[in-house]
């Protein structure tokens, strides 16, 4: 039988501000921060002139008015994303829409943008820089979650925590975590909070899915053993995993058609057969591949929250009807197997 999405369907979005209906919250680690069961991304919001798949203001509130009918209350932009336009749409909406205190906002930083351009990556000058953006852009008093983004090896890991540390004390960000770093990097980067003081990292965000598991082997350890808070993104693998791409002419949607990153990451011979046997296995079930490659991460020890993204309302509706679905042992086994490890390190980022 099909699976049937659970979203509370809302009249309108309107200045008066409207309540987010229920979704089950889940503990961001040994934060007091509680999100949704799925955290919408907002890399699809911005400007076309950045990417061409990209929404712009309408049809992105429109998804924003959908995930939050479903009872989404926690959204996740980076201020590269369109190059800060990603962050003053989702402010936007926000402040027009819903009371502050009632969603988790997350942002990232790691590239400086276009005025920011001779500034140090990850340096004091940076963080600070980069807070006053995403602060104003988003329209807010504070930063729920402030995130690492496109991590830097030759970074000044102490000048940063730092920095960091200095911002979450002005009270302008509640809690930080990293994106990508690697296990070696978090394990020295906390090491060094613990040693002065400082604030350390609550969260990591990373890149996995079924066809993309290389952190299996040093960092999803390392934050299962500490504790943190697990946002991993990209759990569809860019669409991959959607059934929409190719093997010849890269795909069928507008974003795979243009994603020269994914053909670079994905597109071995081993990714294509997870790919389709999830979706032969969509069949047997009744549902959609995108619904069981979700389910997979949904049910991944450790798990927080996935980083789902969003072209199109209906794809929200697809991702909530994955809640509380799960694969038997045999099934995910049968998915597993099939996985070739990627030798390290591998880009993430594109």
């Amino acid at each position: 039988m099909p699976i049937r999405p659970y979203c509370h369907r809302l009249s309108g979005l309107s200045a008066s501000r409207t309540r987010i209906r229920t979704m089950k919250k889940i503990q961001l680690g040994q934060t007091d921060l509680w999100v949704s069961r799925l955290i919408l991304g907002a890399m699809g919001f911005g400007s076309k002139s950045w990417r061409e798949w990209v929404l712009e203001d309408d049809e992105s509130f429109a998804i924003l008015k959908r995930a939050v009918d479903c009872g989404i209350n926690t959204f996740d932009t980076c201020d590269f994303y369109s190059s800060g336009e990603s962050e003053r749409i989702l402010g936007t909406f926000i402040k027009q829409n819903l009371d502050r205190n009632d969603v988790v906002i997350a942002t990232k930083f790691g590239m400086p943008l276009a005025e920011d351009k001779t500034v140090r990556r990850y340096s004091w000058e940076h963080v600070r820089r980069a807070v006053e953006g995403s602060l104003k852009r988003l329209q807010i008093d504070h930063i729920d979650l402030y995130q690492t983004h496109i991590w830097d090896r030759d970074a000044d890991i102490e000048e940063m925590m730092a920095a960091l540390d200095e911002v979450v004390r002005e009270g302008k960000v509640r809690h930080i975590g990293i994106t990508d770093m690697p296990a070696w990097q978090l394990a020295k980067a906390q090491h060094a909070a613990e040693r002065s003081g400082q604030t350390a990292f609550a969260s990591v965000q990373n890149h996995y899915n079924l066809i993309f598991r290389d952190d299996e082997r040093e960092l999803l350890p390392l934050l299962r053993d500490q504790s943190l808070g697990w946002i991993p993104y990209s759990p569809m693998g860019r669409g991959f995993l959607c059934g929409t791409r190719r093997r010849e002419g890269w795909g069928t949607t507008p974003r795979a058609l243009s994603d020269d990153f994914a053909q670079n990451l994905y597109f071995r011979e081993s990714d294509f057969a997870v790919a389709e046997a999830v979706g032969a296995m969509a069949s047997e079930r009744g549902c959609i591949p995108a619904q069981v490659g979700l389910m997979w991460v949904l049910q991944q020890p450790g798990l927080t929250a996935p980083v789902i993204g969003a072209t199109d309302p209906s794809h929200i509706d697809t991702a909530v009807a994955a809640i509380g679905q799960t694969l038997s042992d045999d099934q995910a086994g049968r998915l597993e197997t099939l996985y070739e490890p990627r030798r390290l390190p591998q880009l993430r980022h594109g």
